[in-house]
């Protein structure tokens, strides 16, 4: 057996090992990196494309390696598959904004599935965070999927995100009603309604005297689920409690005088 023929055939041994061996190896690691990942609470889906794309990564380098112990030149393919990135980096510019933001919201995790937000300019329940989009329910049941680069392009504002939540109110009495009476009134309705937590301690006071009424700012603390409830059963039971005690709620209203000249 001659000399080139013993050369080509260890090459191609070597070739083999390179390849099964990498791929092998790339298998194990896309295996620790899914471990690893699952161990931090990473989001599954996140997980399982990072290790693909890491694992796709292994294989087409030790699949160049093989190549070059054969002889054959890699240059080309290299040059070949930086060219091919490039352009569908440019053709999914896009998309791959979507993905890192998606990657950025799945990893410091501003919101959860079920939590209320306002973020990419709709506001609801977040339903589903997947990678390259976030799906949300409307209160009036209607289901938006929004692009996460609009999300995390924007301001986000978690309803959700703490366990309670301050109820700010605005309400106006006449000028000629009993200032005193009318905040005893506010008061004593935060105090029966067993919603309104003692700590911290809600808010009544006056906060404007204003063209036509005086304004009181009530700003009790609830938990957070039931912040739309208590605010509007207060705000109905004021009305009504105001009507039963005599003390008005001005609305805006303008008096014509007219005045008679005498030739």
């Amino acid at each position: 057996m001659s000399e080139s023929i013993l050369m080509l055939l260890t090459n191609i041994v070597v070739a083999a090992v390179i390849l099964f061996g990498g791929i092998w190896l790339a298998k194990r690691i896309k295996k620790y990196i899914a471990v690893l990942m699952e161990k931090r609470e990473i989001d599954a889906l996140l997980a399982s494309f990072t290790g693909n794309i890491i694992y796709v990564a292994l294989v087409a380098f030790v699949v160049i390696a093989a190549l070059g112990q054969l002889g054959i030149q890699t240059t080309s393919f290299i040059a070949i598959i930086g060219a091919a990135g490039l352009a569908i980096g440019l053709a999914l510019q896009s998309s791959l904004s979507n993905f890192a933001a998606g990657v950025m919201i799945i990893a410091f995790r501003p919101f959860k599935v079920g939590d209320y937000v306002e973020a990419g300019g709709v506001s609801g329940v977040v339903e589903g965070i997947q990678i390259f989009s976030t799906q949300m329910r409307t209160g009036d049941n209607k289901a938006i999927i929004v692009p996460n680069s609009n999300i995390t392009g924007s301001n986000i504002t978690n309803y959700s995100a703490k366990d309670t939540r301050r109820i700010d109110m605005v309400f106006g009495i006449g000028y000629d009603d009993d200032i005193k009476k009318a905040k005893d009134i506010l008061m004593k309705l935060l105090d029966d309604d067993e919603r309104v937590l003692k700590d911290p301690e809600a808010l009544v006071a006056v906060s404007e005297l204003a063209d036509s009424s005086v304004n009181f700012v009530v700003r009790p603390w609830v938990k957070a689920g039931d912040f739309s409830a208590v605010k509007y059963d207060y705000t109905e039971k004021v009305k009504l409690t105001f009507d039963k005690e005599g003390i008005s709620i001005p609305y805006p209203q303008q008096d014509v005088h007219l005045h008679t000249v005498e030739k």
